[in-house]
């Protein structure tokens, strides 16, 4: 059986972010595993059109299903830092068993900072950019190439740079971003009281 993918898709007051992002990412997805048609979001979402929402598309080769579901941002505190070197996530699968066993290590901190081979990917939840004073900078290698990251580097409002764990004391800023909470600044200032 083949694995079921998700797209996380902001809505609010009815109007749906950025579905050009999650339909392209949508077909690069169902592409890896040899589909050559796709479902047209556009034409089968929805959504409520008072409140919050994410809205929840899960999909693979046969089927699609689609919830909205009440959207109440998660707050990151405290980042731990938890090494893997194997871990792989190139797609967003509905599943997300590895990312869930490196989330249980994460202790008394509210989400971890993946590094694999000694460089800083991702989140458990988000893509993750840091500022250095000049520049948003984000991870080269990510784990997962996210739809917000994708916009804002065709913005150029992040740079990819590989960025290596003793790096992050020098950076001034930390901010994560996912489809959900956009870009979100965590930290503005004691970097070393954000990761641990």
């Amino acid at each position: 059986m083949s694995k079921s993918f998700l797209e996380s898709i902001k809505v609010l007051d009815g109007v749906v972010y950025h579905l050009a992002y999650h339909q392209a990412r949508l077909e690069r997805s169902l592409e890896s595993i040899g589909v050559s048609t796709f479902h047209h979001l556009a034409s089968l979402i929805s959504p409520p059109q008072n409140g919050l929402y994410r809205c929840r598309v899960i999909y693979n080769a046969k089927s699609i299903a689609i919830e909205y579901l009440p959207y109440k941002k998660r707050e990151i505190y405290h980042l731990k830092i938890v090494s893997s070197h194997n871990i792989a996530y190139p797609f967003k699968y509905e599943i997300r068993s590895s990312l869930e066993r490196l989330f249980t290590q994460r202790g008394e901190a509210d989400d971890i900072l993946i590094v694999k081979n000694g460089y800083v990917t991702d989140t458990s939840i988000a893509n993750i950019a840091f500022y250095n004073g000049e520049i948003w900078l984000t991870p080269k290698r990510p784990l997962l190439y996210g739809v917000t990251r994708e916009r804002l580097l065709n913005e150029a409002k992040i740079v990819e740079e590989d960025i290596r764990v003793e790096d992050i004391k020098k950076f001034k800023k930390i901010a994560l971003m996912n489809a959900m909470i956009d870009f979100d600044i965590i930290a503005e200032e004691n970097i070393g009281e954000i990761i641990c």
